[in-house]
C-alpha cells in the first residue's frame, strides 16, 4: 500500500493551502496506487515545538514523512519562497533521510511573478534531504483557490507518466 503524507507549511491551520495540497496528494495517489494511505502533518499544530529538540511528537512526524513512499510539500508563498515553518520542519529532517521518496512541492501564491518560488526555492531543500522531486512543482495562484478540477487535471496529466514511471506503477486509471 502506498504511504502519502502530505506536508502543510502554512501557520494557519485549515488553510487553502491545506485544501489545494490534499487535493492533489488525493489525485497523485489514487493515479498512482488506487489505494493508499494518507496522512496530513498540518505544521501550524506543532508550530510552538518545531524548536524544542525534546519535542517527540515533532520527532514522529518526522519518522513519517521519513517512512512514506511520496510527499507532498506545500507551502504559501512568502516573501517570494516558503514559510519559515515549513523550514524549521525540515531543517529537522537529516539529510539523506528522504532518499527514495519521491516528493512534489506545492506552492501557493497572491501572483504570477512568484510562480518560480516552487523550483528555485522548494524543491532545492526537498533535493538535499536525498528526496526525488521528479516532476515540476505546482505553483497556484490564491484566486485559482478553491482548486478547480481542471486546473488540477492539467498538471496531472502531464505529471502522471513521470510518477508512475518512478515508482513502476502499474495502475492506470482513467
Amino acid at each position: 500500500m502506498l504511504e502519502v503524507v502530505t506536508i502543510v507549511g502554512n501557520p494557519k491551520a485549515a488553510s487553502r493551502t491545506r485544501t489545494a495540497a490534499e487535493h492533489v496528494a488525493d489525485a497523485l495517489a489514487t493515479a498512482v496506487a488506487g489505494e493508499s494511505r494518507s496522512t496530513v502533518i498540518e505544521l501550524a499544530e506543532v508550530a510552538d515545538s518545531l524548536f524544542d529538540r525534546a519535542a517527540t511528537a515533532v520527532d514522529a512526524l518526522v519518522d513519517r514523512v521519513v517512512a512514506a513512499d511520496i510527499i507532498v510539500v506545500a507551502s504559501p508563498t512568502y516573501k517570494a519562497t516558503y514559510t519559515g515553518l515549513l523550514k524549521a520542519f525540515l531543517d529537522r529532517v537529516p539529510a539523506p533521510a528522504l532518499l527514495g521518496t519521491i516528493a512534489v512541492p506545492v506552492m501557493v501564491g497572491a501572483g504570477a511573478a512568484h510562480a518560480l518560488a516552487v523550483e528555485t526555492h522548494l524543491r532545492p531543500v526537498l533535493v538535499e534531504l536525498g528526496a526525488l522531486v521528479p516532476t515540476p512543482g505546482l505553483y497556484l495562484l490564491e484566486e485559482d483557490l478553491p482548486l478547480e478540477a481542471g486546473r488540477l487535471e492539467s498538471w496531472l496529466r502531464a505529471v502522471l507518466p513521470v510518477v508512475r514511471a518512478v515508482t513502476g506503477a502499474t495502475n492506470q486509471p482513467g
